[in-house]
């Protein structure tokens, strides 16, 4: 009976803390929580990227801290599953309901966020990174569309090649040419309701109406430090 009752716990364990399988994407092994590290981890931050502290923007860095725990919970919170900051079974499958083979969320496309040179060559970064660049950028917008009550959200502009850059004008140090900006167009949003949103989903950069040249669109991008400006929106300067 005492062995009968073992491989039941152990059975039970494996259904409640196995993940299932993703097709054609990165597939997670089991649990993560506060004090986990290494790929898996980093892989998990990308998904959760769009749910940081206000304001914050969580590092990729493969380490499992307050902020990643932070960042689960808000996830969890958003898909009405158990919110204990623990990355187990429930929320692995919600992440694999969440993405296309290729990794990115299921709303939003490498076509879509690459307004020239396909194979994202010729920016201020290896192709290779700005197509990674971008895919974070994704991960961001699918969570800030997600809490606009999952209403399309329309991409106007992403990477850009430098020449590309210079050719509409761009700012010769644009975050277009790493891959990590996206412009926003006027959709099922007002520019002011994406530009308020965007504060609470990890990017470092938000310019919008009221700050020169973005009346007609929203810019949001990752960057070292901290600048928002969409004065007429009431947001930073």
């Amino acid at each position: 009976m005492a062995r009968h009752i073992a491989k039941l716990f152990i059975a039970l364990s494996l259904a409640l803390f196995e993940p299932a399988r993703a097709d054609g994407c990165f597939t997670w092994s089991g649990a993560l929580k506060e004090g986990s590290s290494g790929d898996e981890v980093r892989q998990l931050q990308i998904r959760v990227s769009g749910y940081p502290d206000p304001g914050a923007v969580i590092a990729l860095d493969g380490v499992y801290g307050a902020a990643t725990t932070g960042a689960v919970k808000r996830f969890q919170q958003a898909y009405g599953l158990t919110a204990d900051g623990v990355a187990g079974a429930a929320t692995f499958e919600q992440i694999y309901a969440l993405q296309d083979d290729d990794c990115t969320p299921v709303n939003f496309n490498y076509a879509e966020l690459n307004t020239c040179n396909s194979d994202w060559s010729g920016g201020a970064v290896s192709a290779s990174q700005a197509k990674a660049n971008a895919l974070v950028s994704m991960w961001k917008l699918q969570a800030m569309r997600h809490e606009l009550g999952d209403q399309p959200i329309r991409v106007t502009s992403g990477f850009r090649s430098k020449s590309c850059n210079g050719a509409v004008g761009g700012s010769p140090t644009s975050r277009h040419m790493y891959g990590d900006a996206v412009d926003l167009g006027v959709g099922a949003h007002s520019l002011c309701t994406m530009a308020v949103q965007a504060q609470n989903h990890g990017f470092n950069e938000l310019l919008g109406p009221g700050y020169s040249g973005h009346d007609d669109h929203v810019h949001v991008a990752h960057r070292s430090g901290q600048f928002w400006s969409a004065p007429s929106c009431g947001v930073g300067s």
